[in-house]
């Protein structure tokens, strides 16, 4: 099994890198090494999930699809072994929170940065994701909470309303947009309008698509980038790309940032933080009552979802 986990792990990385070279070298081993591992993975599994050409190396469509669906059971197993050796060292276990939106600025920031101010010792251990499958995470106890955008989802247990968070815009510095105080959702329909597949994305597409009557008006290019590369993408000219203030606080060249108005003013998103009853984690309670304490208007009641 660890050699089927490991094998999994460097098709992720070679399947991040333009050239098996580049991609032994951020695993540490010979490029001969990785090759006859990918290649026997492949013949496991009867498909061939790398093209490999003169100029590098790229995914084929099955071996997207089959990276798409190993790459949670990666990042599940190195979140247990990293949980159980912290225990076996003598450590407390940090508490696993799952997140779908960025850190560079706004509520969610400002909140851990507290915990730690009161918290001096406090362990944390974030989940990045999509809402669905932090909410499969949390279901199956691979993390303890969940700040996530409020509705939609299954989840039948404890849910606690939090803050709102705006929509902005990044664009381009010299686009015709960023002379607009603020950006009318309409005038995103004749643009490009680049999403990730991943965080807050699918819920910023659904608020757009619901405003201009379905996706089919809106040019969207998903990317499979990070967001500072979606960032890059913009500033390149390729699009605007719709975000959280959250992730304002992120800094690249030529972008700026503007809000996104609907017919009724800002557009906004909202969180609630969701967890189990059942939770045992020590850090759990005290990193509710801090929600509880710095949202007391929200936070009145936790509602069962």
């Amino acid at each position: 099994m660890n050699s089927e986990l490991r094998d999994l792990k460097w098709a992720l990385v070679a399947s991040r890198h333009r050239s098996l070279r580049q991609a032994a070298e951020t695993l540490k081993t010979r490029q001969s090494t990785l090759s006859r591992r990918l290649h026997d993975l492949e013949c496991e599994l009867g498909v061939d999930l790398f093209e490999r050409t003169t100029g590098g190396t790229k995914l084929t469509p099955v071996g997207r699809e089959f990276l798409d669906l190993a790459r949670p059971i990666v990042d599940e197993a190195d979140r247990l072994f990293l949980t159980f050796k912290t225990r076996s060292n003598g450590g407390r276990r940090p508490l696993r929170i799952g997140i779908c939106s960025s850190l560079s600025a706004g509520n969610l920031r400002e909140t851990l940065a507290e915990l730690r101010r009161q918290i001096a010792d406090a362990d944390i251990l974030l989940v990045d994701g999509a809402k669905e499958g932090l909410l499969g995470e949390l279901g199956a106890g691979a993390i303890d909470v969940a700040i996530l955008t409020s509705g939609g989802g299954r989840w039948n247990d404890r849910v606690l309303p939090l803050w709102g968070e705006r929509v902005v815009v990044a664009v381009q510095e010299n686009h015709p947009l960023n002379s607009r105080p603020a950006i009318q959702w309409r005038e995103l329909c004749d643009n490009r309008i680049l999403l990730t597949r991943s965080g807050v994305d699918s819920e910023l597409e659904q608020l757009l698509s619901m405003k201009a009557g379905g996706s089919g008006s809106l040019r969207i290019s998903y990317q499979d980038v990070s967001l500072d590369r979606l960032l890059s993408l913009v500033g390149a000219g390729y699009g605007v790309a719709p975000l959280l203030e959250g992730a304002a606080g992120f800094g690249c060249p030529g972008v700026t940032h503007r809000e996104l108005h609907g017919d009724c003013g800002q557009m906004r998103l909202q969180f609630a933080a969701y967890w189990k009853e059942t939770n045992s984690s020590p850090m759990l309670q005290p990193f509710l009552d801090l929600l509880r304490a710095r949202y007391p208007d929200l936070s009145v009641s936790a509602t069962s979802g």
